[in-house]
């Protein structure tokens, strides 16, 4: 999402991360949770999820697009959303991502697609953003159903090897591709 920016939903409201305990302990939450991780290669250390805050909040201090964090009204952190420009090259880039991690807490609420909605607005409407890919390891049925109610595309002939999965996992190299256009939403 753009610094600067609060996004509202019904029930959610979409930051940007701060460096302060009440972030960090939530980022590590999420990070250091295996259930939330099962489709990355690692859960985080607390330093690593303490440097990611630092990069977090230096990007949004930078102007630059970003993560942030989806929190309920009451301003409990329930999931790690966004949009970010995507850092690797492929056949897609450059393009900007959205995603999400949330808390298996919160998981099962529509927390994701209604954030994910949100985001999707504010990046055709606020940012001027064209397009917005997403994309996930095929097992993660949960992510690409979020992709779907939110209008997103499955790209025929898009899935890919996602250059940042080591070798090591290589069960989670394999990548679907899904986008939406602006033109899409109008």
């Amino acid at each position: 999402m753009m610094a600067g920016h609060i996004l509202e939903t019904e029930r959610l409201i979409v930051r940007n991360w701060r460096k302060d305990a009440h972030d960090a302990d939530f980022l590590h939450k999420i990070m250091s949770n295996e259930l939330a991780r099962r489709f990355y290669p690692a859960c985080k250390t607390r330093a690593e999820s303490d440097t990611m805050l630092s990069d977090l909040v230096g990007r949004s201090t930078a102007g630059k697009i970003g993560w942030g964090v989806a929190c309920l009204k009451s301003g409990e952190p329930v999931g790690f959303t966004g949009l970010y420009k995507v850092d690797f090259e492929a056949d897609f880039t450059p393009a900007y991502e959205t995603g999400w991690q949330y808390d298996p807490d919160h998981w099962g609420k529509g927390y994701a697609t209604e954030a994910a909605a949100a985001l999707i607005d504010h990046a055709f409407n606020d940012i001027g953003l064209e397009k917005v890919v997403a994309f996930a390891v095929p097992a993660n049925t949960a992510s690409t159903r979020v992709m779907e109610r939110i209008g997103m595309r499955r790209i025929v002939g898009g899935d890919f090897a996602h250059p940042n999965v080591p070798d090591t996992h290589p069960h989670l190299s394999r990548h679907v591709l899904y986008e939406i256009r602006r033109e899409d939403t109008a």
